[in-house]
C-alpha cells in the first residue's frame, strides 16, 4: 500500500501507541505484528529518520532507531550508493540529539556502526567518531557506546561483509586502536564519576575482545593500572568491580599469544596474582559476585598460560602460583565459584594427557588431589537435609558436572590410588564423619570406581562390606549412593564373583524400598551387562524382578534399563531358553498394551502405550545372537508375529497422536531389526499395507522412517516398491506447501532417508520409478536447507544416486541422471554454502561434490566454473575477487581427496559471509 511519508509516520506513531498503552491483547498482538511488517517494507528507511526528527515520544522514537539499525543490518542493498553519505550524516546528527537517551542511543550507535562497517567508501570509521565526539567532554557517553558497539559488530555474522571486507575493516581498526588507546588514558585522567569509567572499561573490553589493540603499547601507557586499582579497592561497587574484571579477563584473552604480547602478558601475570588478597577481602565481606569476578580473572590467567604452565611448570610465566589461586577459589563456601574453574581443569587434563609423562604427574598429582577433595566438600548436601536430592536443581548438575570433572582428571592422580585416599578419610581412627560427608565422599568415589585397578584386594572389599552392613536406619541420601556406588564397581564385581551374591541381596532388598528402587535398578543393570556370564544362574530371578518393577515404584526410565540388562543375560542362554525368556518378557508388555486396548480414552485418567512399547524396544534392540544360524528359525520370529498382532490395532487407536506414533515406529523398528528376513514372508506385506494406508490420512514422518528400515531389511520387494508410491503423493503435498520444506524437516529428513536406501537397494527400479524425478528435483530444493539432519539426508540421497553401481545393461540410466541434475547439484549446493546454510553443513556438501568429481572430474570443472561465473559482484559487498574465485575453482578441481574439497569451500565461503 503506497503511503506518503507522512501518512506512514502517522501510523506508525499510532501503532506504536497500541503496542505500549492499548488494554486490548489483541489490540496489542495486531500492531505488533504490523510493527514487525512495516519494518520489511521499504517506506521504514525515511519514515524511521522522519520520526527520529520527531521525537514525539519515547517508545515511538526508540522504535524508529530500532527499525534503522534493523534495516541497516539486513536490508542494506535496498539503498543506492548515493544515499550511504546522507544516511551517514543523519545518523551522527540523530547521536547528537538524542544523547540523553540511552536505549535509543545504543540503538543509533549499532545502526551507525553497521553502516560503518557496510560503507567501504567511509574510511576509518572510529577516527571519524572520535574528531567528532572526542572534544568535549560532555560527548563522552556516546562516543564511548560508539567505540562500544563497533568492534563488537565487527564479527556478527548477520553483517554478511566477507572475508575481503572485514579483512579490511580489521586493518582499519588496527590503525586506529593507538588513538583510541589514547583516548581510554585521557578519559580514566579526567573521569571522576563510576557511571563513566564503567563505559570506559567496556569499550576497552570490547576492543581487546576484536584482537586489534598493540598490547605493548597498552602495557607501556599503564592504562590497566586503573582496572586493577579498582579491583583491589574494597569500596568499588558491584558494576563497576564487573566491569573492570571483564576489561582484565578481555585483556587476558587477548594476550593469549604470549611471544606476540610479551609485555602485555608480564603485566596482567603480575596484576592478576596482585589480586590475592583482594580474593580474601571480598570472603571476608562475604562479598560472593565479588568472588566470582576475581575467580573469572584467575581461570582466564590460568586459560591464557596454560601452555606455559604445563610446558614449563614453576619456571617464569609457568609459575603454579596461579593454580594455586584457582584452589583459593575452589575453597569457597558457594560451590558456583568454584565451578568457574572448572573448564580450566579440563584443559589442563587433556594438555597433560597428550604430553603424559611421570615427571609432569608428579607436579600436577598433588594439584589435582587438592582438586578432588575440594569438591568433596562442595558435594556436601545441607545437614539438616532428610530427603533425596531433586535432579532438576541446580546443586544436582554441579554434582553431576564434578563428577565428570573428577572422570577426567584422575588419571594424573590414579583412580585406584584416589578410591583408597577417600576410603581413608572415611576410616580415620577416633572419626566419626557425619552423614553428609559420608554421602559426599561416596558420591566421589562413584566417580573414578569404574577405573578401579580389578586386581585391587584390600580397600574395595572393605568398602563393600561397609555397603552392605548399613543400618537400616542411615540417612536416605547415603543409602542411594551407597546402592548407585555398588553399580559403579561392577567391572570390579566381574572378577570377584565371591562378593556378587551378597551384592544381589542388597539390591534386592534396595528395590524394595520407594526411594531406593530406582537407583537399585540401575545399578542391577550395570551389573547384568557387565557380569552377564556370572549372572546367568539368576536370570529367572531378574525376569520376576521385572514383572514386579511396577509395583515396587521403580521410575519408567529404570525399569527399561534393568529390562535391557536382563536381556543382554538372556542372550548368552541357549536358543530354547532364550526363546521362552524372550516369549515371556514380551507377553508381560503385551498383556499390558491389550489392557490399554480395552480402556476407554475419553475418561480422565486413561494411560497410554508408551510405556510398554518402550519395553518392546529395548528387548528386540538388546537381542544379540551370536550363535544363530542363517538357516534355523529365529527364536524370536513367533513372538514378534503375536506381538504385531496388538501392534495394529494399538496404531489404530492412537493413530493421531505423533508422540505415541513414534514410539509404535521404534518398537516396530527394533523388532523388525531383530528377527530380519524370517518374518518377510508373514509381516512385511502387513507391515507396508499398515503404515501406508494410515500415512494417507496421517503424515507422520516416522512411517518414511520405517519404511526406509523395512526396505534396508528386505530390499527388492514388490510391496515395498506399492509402499514408495503410496507415500510420494501425500509427502509432496506437504513439501510443495509454502515453506513445505523449512517447516517440515523430519519429513524431508526421513524422506530422503527412505530414497537413499532404495538407490541402496534396488537402484534400477527407484531410478525409472515414475516418482523419481520429482524426488530428485525437491532434493535439489532441499540443498538449501537449513536443518541438520534434513540436509544431511539430502546430500548422502544425491551422493548414492551418483555413487550407486548399476548391472552393464542399466549404465544409461545412470548416465542420464547424472547429465540431466548433475550441473544443478553443483550450483545448488554452491548457492546453498554461500547465502543459505550454515558452515557445520559444508563437509556434507564437500562430499557430495566429491562424489561427482571422481565420477567425471572434468564435467564437475566445467560445472564449477559456470556457476561461480554467474556468481552476484553487486547484490552484496560480500564478494569474491576474480582472483579469488579463479584460485578457489583451480583448487577444487585439483582436489585428492574430500577434506580437500571440504576446506577449500570453507574458505571460500567466508568471502561471501
Amino acid at each position: 500500500m503506497s503511503f506518503s511519508v507522512s501518512d506512514n509516520a502517522q501510523t506508525v506513531l499510532q501503532a506504536v501507541n497500541k503496542l505500549y498503552h492499548d488494554s486490548s491483547a489483541a489490540e496489542k498482538e495486531k500492531a505488533s505484528r504490523w510493527l514487525g511488517e512495516f519494518q520489511k517494507s521499504v517506506f521504514a528507511w525515511e519514515t524511521s529518520d522522519q520520526l527520529l526528527r520527531l521525537k514525539n515520544d519515547a517508545e515511538s522514537t526508540y522504535f524508529a532507531a530500532q527499525t534503522m539499525r534493523t534495516k541497516i543490518l539486513y536490508s542494506f542493498s535496498e539503498l543506492p550508493a548515493e544515499t550511504h553519505e546522507s544516511l551517514k550524516e543523519s545518523l551522527l546528527t540523530h547521536i547528537e540529539e538524542l544523547c540523553n537517551t540511552s536505549p535509543i542511543t545504543t540503538q543509533l550507535a549499532l545502526a551507525v556502526s553497521d553502516l560503518a562497517l557496510q560503507m567501504s567508501s567511509w574510511g576509518m570509521p572510529a577516527v571519524t567518531f572520535m574528531q567528532k565526539y572526542g572534544k568535549e567532554k560532555s560527548s563522552l557517553p556516546y562516543l564511548l557506546e560508539i567505540l562500544t558497539v563497533l568492534p563488537e559488530e565487527v564479527n556478527n555474522q548477520a553483517l554478511r561483509l566477507g572475508a575481503n571486507r572485514r579483512a579490511e575493516i580489521l586493518d582499519e581498526m588496527e590503525n586506529s586502536a593507538p588513538m583510541v588507546v589514547d583516548l581510554l588514558k585521557a578519559c580514566i585522567d579526567i573521569v571522576d564519576e563510576e557511571k563513566l569509567l564503567t563505559k570506559v572499561f567496556k569499550c576497552l573490553s570490547s576492543w581487546f575482545h576484536l584482537g586489534v589493540l598493540p598490547g605493548n603499547h597498552v602495557a607501556r601507557s599503564k592504562l590497566l593500572d586503573v582496572p586493577f586499582s579498582v579491583l583491589r579497592d574494597t569500596s568499588t561497587s558491584s558494576n563497576l568491580h564487573e566491569a573492570a574484571s571483564d576489561c582484565i579477563c578481555a585483556a587476558l584473552y587477548a594476550a593469549e599469544d604470549v611471544a606476540r604480547y610479551r609485555d602485555l602478558m608480564e603485566l596482567l601475570f603480575h596484576g592478576t596474582h596482585s589480586l590475592r588478597e583482594a580474593y580474601h577481602n571480598a570472603v571476608a565481606h562475604e562479598d560472593t559476585d565479588k568472588c566470582l569476578n576475581l575467580c573469572r580473572i584467575f581461570t582466564e590467567l590460568a586459560e591464557s598460560l596454560s601452555e606455559a604452565l604445563v610446558s614449563a611448570p614453576g619456571d617464569g610465566l609457568g609459575d603454579l602460583v596461579t593454580l594455586d589461586l584457582l584452589l583459593l577459589c575452589n575453597g569457597h563456601c558457594q560451590y558456583e565459584v568454584a565451578e568457574i574453574t572448572f573448564n580450566l581443569w579440563y584443559r589442563i587434563s587433556e594438555m597433560l594427557y597428550s604430553n603424559d609423562h611421570d615427571e609432569l604427574r608428579l607436579i600436577f598429582g598433588p594439584y589435582i588431589e587438592r582438586l578432588i577433595f575440594s569438591l568433596v566438600r562442595h558435594c556436601q548436601m545441607e545437614p539438616d537435609n532428610d530427603k533425596l536430592l531433586d535432579e532438576a536443581d541446580d546443586f544436582s548438575d554441579f554434582r553431576l558436572r564434578s563428577a565428570d570433572l573428577v572422570r577426567d582428571v584422575v588419571y594424573l592422580v590414579g583412580s585406584t590410588k584416589c578410591f583408597a585416599q577417600l576410603f581413608s578419610m572415611l576410616n580415620q581412627e577416633g572419626f566419626t564423619p557425619t552423614w553428609d560427608v559420608t554421602e559426599a565422599t561416596l558420591f566421589i568415589m562413584g566417580a573414578v570406581a569404574k577405573h578401579i585397578d580389578v586386581t585391587e584386594e584390600t580397600v574395595v572389599p572393605q568398602v563393600l562390606q561397609a555397603i552392605v552392613s548399613l543400618p537400616p536406619d542411615s540417612h536416605l541420601a547415603v543409602r542411594h549412593t551407597s546402592v548407585r556406588l555398588i553399580g559403579e564397581l561392577s567391572s570390579w564385581v566381574e572378577k570377584h564373583s565371591q562378593f556378587l551374591d551378597h551384592i544381589l541381596q542388597f539390591l534386592t532388598h534396595a528395590l524394595q524400598q520407594k526411594e531406593l528402587s530406582s537407583i537399585a535398578a540401575v545399578s542391577l543393570q550395570n551389573l547384568c551387562e557387565t557380569c552377564k556370564h556370572q549372572m546367568i544362574q539368576h536370570y529367572s530371578a531378574l525376569i520376576q524382578l521385572l514383572q514386579v518393577a511396577d509395583e515396587l515404584h521403580v521410575s519408567a526410565e529404570a525399569s527399561i534399563g534393568l529390562l535391557k540388562g536382563v536381556v543382554t543375560i538372556i542372550t548368552e542362554l541357549p536358543m530354547q531358553h532364550l526363546q521362552e525368556a524372550v516369549t515371556l518378557l514380551c507377553k508381560a508388555q503385551v498383556n499390558m498394551l491389550t489392557q490399554q486396548l480395552q480402556q476407554d480414552l475419553s475418561k480422565p485418567g486413561a494411560k497410554d502405550p508408551m510405556l510398554w512399547l518402550d519395553r518392546l524396544a529395548a528387548i528386540f534392540r538388546n537381542i544379540n545372537l551370536k550363535n544363530h544360524r542363517n538357516g534355523d528359525t529365529h527364536p524370536c520370529k513367533e513372538i514378534t508375529e503375536e506381538v504385531w498382532l496388538v501392534l495394529k490395532p494399538t496404531l489404530e487407536q492412537h493413530k493421531a497422536d505423533n508422540r505415541i506414533v513414534e514410539r509404535w515406529c521404534r518398537c516396530l523398528r527394533f523388532a523388525i531389526r531383530c528377527v530380519g528376513k524370517s518374518v518377510q514372508g508373514t509381516l512385511l506385506g502387513p507391515i507396508a499395507e499398515t503404515i501406508t494406508s494410515m500415512y494417507t490420512y496421517h503424515q507422520h514422518s516416522c512411517f518414511l522412517y520405517l519404511g526406509s528400515v523395512l526396505v534396508d531389511e528386505f530390499g527388492n520387494d514388490q510391496s515395498l516398491l506399492a509402499m514408495l508410491n503410496a507415500f510420494t503423493q501425500p509427502t509432496f503435498n506437504i513439501l510443495n506447501a509454502e515453506r513445505g520444506l523449512e517447516n517440515h524437516p523430519d519429513t524431508v529428513d526421513d524422506l530422503f532417508r527412505l530414497c537413499c536406501r532404495f538407490v541402496e537397494k534396488c537402484p534400477v527400479e527407484f531410478l525409472t520409478h515414475a516418482a523419481c524425478p520429482a524426488l530428485l528435483e525437491c532434493a535439489l530444493a532441499g540443498l538449501s536447507h537449513e536443518h541438520r539432519d534434513a540436509n544431511a539426508s539430502v546430500t548422502k540421497f544425491l551422493r548414492s544416486v551418483i555413487e550407486c553401481k548399476f548391472p552393464a545393461t542399466q549404465k544409461p540410466i545412470s548416465d542420464e541422471v547424472f547429465s540431466v541434475y548433475g550441473k544443478q547439484i553443483v550450483e545448488k549446493s554452491l548457492h546453498a554454502c554461500l547465502f543459505q546454510i550454515p558452515s557445520y553443513l559444508y563437509p556434507d556438501i564437500a562430499e557430495l561434490w566429491w562424489a561427482v568429481i571422481e565420477r567425471d572430474r572434468p564435467l564437475f570443472a566445467k560445472w564449477l566454473m559456470e556457476t561461480v561465473k554467474n556468481l552476484p559482484t553487486e547484490a552484496t559487498l560480500a564478494t569474491a575477487t576474480l582472483q579469488q574465485t579463479m584460485q578457489f575453482h583451480a583448487e577444487i578441481v585439483a582436489a585428492t581427496e574430500w577434506k580437500n574439497v571440504s576446506y577449500h569451500l570453507r574458505d571460500f565461503c567466508r568471502l561471501y559471509r
